[in-house]
């Protein structure tokens, strides 16, 4: 796996690079063109899942004529940490990391790949901030697998929290944010919601949380007595004679995931002396109506989207209203092929 230095990002003269986001709903990726210090999305697409992917991801293989691709994983088998290590060098850092890691980690550290990067190397105590990756060793080969089976190889790894991290930072980073605050990304995918707490563009607290878009899904069937396939082209549809069966299911979601963000933001503040002020959302499902008011109402926060491809030059070969429309839950896969 790569880790950003300083979440920065250093354009090559001129590289073609893919960002592949295989979520549990589906494929989205984004092509970028890196030209000096210029960025162009050349190519785009979001696939619903299927029961065998490998063709599918031949023909994206196909379509944009590239066979090296930028990936990334979520869910369980990865977890990102941030933690005060002992000040130490680069070298020192990866003698070391396995031992301080078995620390912070649930899992063995045989069972995974870690990786590490130092954002704040000048901490009190003789102290600095790291953060901390691992992914098991078992789910990566089975992704990689996958991909390379479909005639791609990979060129780095990412976690989707990293992936946002960096999306916004690219575009947002010290502009139209509020200084000497804390802001918070939400992604809202199907099965996950990612969150993450930003400290003047540096991440102090990411997690996965277990409430998501087919959350909402599976109560809209439950209230209506519908499968879970007719809720989902509901959800995409909303018909107005449901409108309140729909809202209702909405909010009960949300409550969930509003406690649980709740929960990470006492906790995150119990450790800072700043405080989050704002959530900039993403995600397929944080675009369904009415979804950002009742999340702001829940939280007492005030919560906005975020465009992926703020600072990013769209190619007159793609289709911008398409790519407008599906920009939510493409920002996974822009911070992907961000990762140069």
């Amino acid at each position: 796996m790569k880790f950003p230095s300083g979440l920065k990002t250093k354009f090559p003269k001129e590289k073609i690079i893919l960002g592949l986001d295989i979520g549990t709903s589906g494929i989205k990726f984004i092509k970028l063109r890196f030209i000096n210090e210029d960025i162009e999305l050349c190519g785009f697409g979001a696939e619903p899942m299927q029961v065998d992917l490998e063709p599918l991801l031949k023909n994206i293989l196909q379509s944009q004529d590239i066979k090296k691709a930028n990936i990334s994983v979520s869910g369980p088998s990865a977890i990102i940490r941030y933690v005060n290590f002992p000040k130490m060098t680069s070298q020192e850092l990866e003698q070391s990391l396995k031992f301080e890691a078995q620390k912070h980690i649930p899992f063995a550290v045989s069972e995974v790949n870690l990786d590490a990067s130092v954002l704040k190397p000048d901490l009190a105590d003789n102290k600095m901030l790291v953060m901390l990756a691992a992914v098991k060793k078992e789910f990566l080969q089975q992704r990689l697998k996958l991909i390379e089976s479909a005639g791609f190889s990979v060129t780095n790894v990412d976690i989707d929290s990293v992936a946002l991290i960096n999306a916004f930072n690219f575009n947002y980073f010290r502009e139209d944010l509020p200084p000497s605050k804390s802001v918070a990304l939400l992604n809202i995918g199907a099965s996950f919601s990612n969150l993450s707490i930003l400290e003047e563009g540096l991440p102090r607290l990411s997690r996965d949380i277990q409430i998501a878009g087919n959350n909402f899904t599976q109560k809209l069937a439950d209230a209506l007595g519908i499968n879970f396939k007719s809720a989902e082209a509901l959800k995409l549809a909303p018909e107005k004679e449901k409108a309140q069966k729909i809202t209702e299911a909405l909010e009960a979601v949300l409550s969930g995931l509003a406690a649980e963000v709740r929960t990470s933001f006492d906790y995150y503040e119990s450790q800072s002396t700043l405080s989050v002020v704002k959530i900039f959302l993403s995600g397929s499902t944080s675009a369904f109506p009415g979804l950002k008011d009742i999340l702001a109402n829940l939280l007492g926060i005030e919560v906005e989207y975020w465009d992926p491809f703020r600072k990013i030059n769209i190619s007159a070969q793609v289709d911008a209203q398409k790519l407008k429309s599906l920009s939510a839950g493409l920002a996974v896969a822009a911070g992907i092929a961000l990762r140069s």
